[in-house]
């Protein structure tokens, strides 16, 4: 599906970013493999190699512009031009709202939201110069989209990359050029936190199946979610933009947008109490649920 494609994936020494990077690789695309750790850069490229697929690695930083500029043309550099890029690289400090310090806030919103910026104008300015379109595939989580308990600066860094989506769909749409996000899960490392997951995490990852009642609950492997990166890649996507696809173990979802639920006019406008005696007639019938149901297989209650 991606015969002649060049792809830049962030992220890509490991975990969801390698399954993203190899997948497009076996689809005929040549990927640039972005990782901050030289050593797991190499053994993507390594691993697309060996399966007869074309990449190099460029090391480097996500959040700054230096390193999104240098991506792009490491991909002009080897293989001509770019095509997609996959946003992918991101941290994780898991704390409640009262242990969140300032560096930790600031380290995952720059490398996540900040990354996501830097390299999308990086590409869209490619896009733009080389006048034949592009892809977007900005990489988003539950988290950004329900309450993520524990997960502050992930959770804000994952709804503005959706914030994204939307904004940038619609700038691009001239240009050619789509913008979506996956929303993946899968039994990574990331996940391995999570009460119950732990074990069953480093399970697959010696080699054992996923659970059967996990994988219909939208639960697998890296690779799982991977076809869903292929899809947007590729031409069969060139009419789909500013949406969000969730991607995990067998099923794969979109993602709804915010719209409005429940409204109320009166002339003059409103005082705290004039809202507060409509209220429960107009706008408590419809509140929104916030949460967001755990994992299958992960144990319920806060972290």
């Amino acid at each position: 599906m991606l015969k002649g494609k060049v792809a830049v994936v962030t992220g890509a020494g490991r975990g969801l970013g390698r399954a993203y990077a190899r997948a497009m690789a076996a689809e005929g695309a040549a990927v640039v493999v972005n990782d901050i750790d030289a050593g797991v850069a190499d053994e993507t490229v390594a691993l697309i190699a060996g399966a007869g697929g074309s990449a190099v690695a460029e090391t480097g930083v996500i959040g700054e512009s230096e390193t999104a500029d240098a991506l792009v043309a490491r991909a002009v550099a080897e293989f001509g031009r770019l095509d997609v890029m996959c946003t992918n690289a991101g941290v994780l400090r898991d704390r409640t709202l009262r242990n969140t310090g300032d560096e930790d806030f600031d380290a995952v919103v720059r490398t996540h939201l900040r990354g996501t910026f830097t390299c999308g104008r990086a590409a869209v300015r490619r896009f733009r110069e080389q006048g034949d379109g592009g892809r977007l595939i900005l990489v988003g989580s539950p988290a950004g989209q329900r309450a993520s308990f524990g997960q502050t600066a992930y959770s804000a860094s994952k709804a503005g990359i959706v914030g994204l989506v939307r904004t940038w769909a619609v700038e691009c749409e001239r240009m050619g050029v789509t913008v979506n996000a996956v929303i993946p899960t899968a039994l990574t490392r990331m996940v391995a936190t999570i009460p119950g997951l732990g074990e069953i995490v480093e399970q697959v990852e010696q080699g054992a199946p996923v659970p059967e009642h996990m994988r219909r609950g939208g639960l697998g492997t890296a690779e799982d979610a991977a076809p869903a990166v292929v899809f947007l890649a590729s031409d069969a996507a060139a009419g789909i933009t500013g949406q969000c696809l969730a991607a995990g173990g067998d099923r794969v979802t979109l993602w709804s947008h915010p719209t409005e639920v429940a409204t109320a006019v009166r002339d003059g406008g409103w005082t705290p109490e004039t809202l507060a005696s409509i209220f429960p007639s107009v706008f408590e019938p419809h509140l929104q649920d916030y949460t967001l149901a755990p994992p299958p297989g992960a144990e319920t209650g806060g972290r």
